[in-house]
């Protein structure tokens, strides 16, 4: 009897002469500088699995496809390389396409492989297929099948370029299981470079007689695309000129909270003089995104909105943008601030006084309420008051949807670029996942996040993958016993006719206990303060993550 060997042998001294496509592709993940993998395993995409053994990726298993892709989202987020999640055909494919779609709405480069039937049974209606190119088109930038394996490698490449090039989004990679399993040469192709933009000296000269003609400029920064070392530049090229700058929603810390140049977030339930800036400035310079649906309020219902800009995206399509433009500059952020510090002007009496004067209301709205407990139920104030001073100026926050985020806008000190990971499509069960992959990424950094009680239960088992890896975030779930901001909807629609937002929840630390962590609840304002240090206790001395059940009443606000 003849065994047949799938694999090449090999030696140090003797590369192999073949590999399968399953192993090449990782081999192309680890050459894209891909750190980490999400998954949740299928038999359609094993010998991607077996690929990933012994690979420097670390392969992070995950409890839910949704999960996985949030995950990857996130991680995406956080780095210059696409996050990678993988999953398997029908079902598993299903599953991951809420994180695909927030990908999608927040421009995040993410690449999902998805693993497929094998490419004999295409068309029989065999166990789990699906169409994946009518599945995911519409959601993703490019849809790809590897249909020839030789192709492997360059697949990859095609993937990983589609999604960072242009408006960074999410790409699908389809892997037959019987393609993926053939022998090819285990050649790589090489990364594909992606276009970066810039200012011409037309663009610079506009801008620059744009701002010298303005009294009171504005800068909206926002979106995924960004390094530290560009953050930095933009704020003290502001700082220097005195020039205010807000954040999109959701995108806090490209400025930094206690820069003289940052004014606050836009976006919803923004504190009125945020809103009031887009009224009364006479210029507005966004970076990095375009005045969409939610800085505008419903994409401007105002019909007499008609404000100078200048939008600076790489993306010339301008996809989600409304109102008139008065000038475009395609370019990724870091590029545009690098030739944005060239234009060195002369600071206007009027910028010095309308930055100043915003700059006096963000902090204001920023400052922490008293920290010393009352005598009632929990409150979310008493928490931010007792937490914030103890963190670190690296920390990171982590949001889902719902209310409950608010008081991580208000108050949370956001200092560098991708200290605020979040899912600005508004979609729930992200906090988690996000915290997850934001603690493996950063393992050295505080990683707290923020998660309504009906958010929490959409992926909260992925505590359970955090306490495998050893992530270590600190999760305060906020418990009204209700859908928070459709309950607010619906009293401004239906008042005092209460239908489908109530909840009845576990016992929230008690999950968190069962699934490794350290879990307190906190029923009353006065335990407040011992549950903050007994939780970042746990997570400093012992090593595991801490979760806070803070029970609150019901219609509480941040603002």
């Amino acid at each position: 009897m003849t065994t047949v060997s799938t694999h090449s042998e090999t030696s140090p001294s003797h590369p192999p002469t073949t590999k399968s496509a399953g192993h090449v592709i990782v081999d192309a993940l680890e050459a894209h500088g891909v750190r980490r993998a999400h998954v949740v395993p299928g038999e359609s995409f094993l010998d991607v699995l077996d690929g990933l053994h012994g690979s420097d990726i670390q392969t992070v298993v995950c409890r839910h496809e949704g999960g996985a892709t949030y995950m990857a989202e996130a991680d995406g987020k956080m780095n210059q390389v696409p996050g990678v999640a993988m999953v398997t055909r029908g079902p598993g494919a299903a599953n991951a396409h809420v994180g695909l779609h927030t990908a999608w709405q927040d421009s995040t480069p993410l690449v999902l492989f998805v693993g497929l039937i094998p490419f004999a049974h295409r068309d029989r209606e065999a166990f789990q297929e699906f169409d994946i190119k009518a599945w995911f088109d519409t959601g993703a930038k490019r849809v790809m099948v590897l249909d020839h394996a030789e192709r492997a490698s360059e697949i990859v490449a095609e993937a990983f370029f589609a999604a960072m090039s242009g408006r960074p989004g999410p790409v699908v990679v389809g892997l037959p299981e019987d393609i993926i399993q053939q022998q090819i040469a285990p050649t790589l192709h090489p990364p594909i470079p992606v276009a970066t933009g810039g200012m011409t000296t037309t663009d610079s000269d506009a801008l620059a007689a744009a701002l010298s003609s303005s009294s009171k400029p504005l800068f909206v920064t926002g979106g995924n695309d960004w390094t530290q070392e560009g953050a930095d530049q933009l704020t003290e090229w502001l700082e220097r000129h005195q020039i205010p700058a807000a954040a999109e929603w959701r995108t806090e810390g490209t400025i930094p909270f206690d820069s003289s140049s940052y004014v606050g977030p836009i976006g919803y339930g923004r504190p009125r003089p945020t809103y009031d800036l887009l009224e009364e400035t006479d210029l507005l310079v966004f970076v990095g995104t375009v005045p969409g649906d939610v800085i505008t309020d419903g994409f401007l219902c105002r019909q007499d909105w008609n404000k100078k800009n200048f939008l600076v995206t790489i993306d010339p399509s301008l996809r989600g943008r409304s109102g008139p433009v008065s000038y475009q500059i395609v370019s990724k952020p870091d590029v545009f601030v690098r030739d944005l510090a060239k234009i060195d002007l002369p600071v206007k009496a009027e910028w010095k006084a309308w930055t100043s004067k915003m700059r006096v209301e963000q902090e204001l709205f920023a400052a922490l309420p008293a920290a010393t407990p009352g005598d009632g139920p929990a409150r979310m104030d008493t928490l931010m008051a007792n937490l914030v001073p103890t963190l670190p100026s690296d920390a990171m926050v982590t949001l889902g949807a719902g209310e409950h985020t608010n008081w991580a806008h208000r108050y949370f000190p956001t200092q560098r670029y991708a200290s605020m990971i979040s899912a600005r499509n508004g979609s729930m069960g992200y906090s988690i996942p996000a915290a997850v992959a934001a603690s493996l990424a950063h393992p050295n950094r505080r990683v707290v996040t923020i998660a309504g009680d009906g958010e929490f239960l959409m992926n909260g088992q992925e505590l359970a993958t955090a306490a495998q890896y050893g992530a270590t975030p600190l999760v305060v779930v906020m418990d009204n016993q209700e859908y928070g901001t459709i309950r607010t909807h619906q009293e401004r629609h239906y008042p005092s006719r209460v239908s489908g937002t109530q909840l009845k929840n576990p016992e929230f630390a008690l999950m968190a206990q069962a699934f490794g962590g350290f879990g307190v609840k906190v029923e009353h304002d006065h335990e407040i303060p011992e549950a903050i240090d007994a939780a970042l206790k746990a997570i400093d001395d012992d090593g595991i993550f801490a979760l806070i059940h803070l029970v609150v009443e019901q219609r509480v606000k941040a603002y």
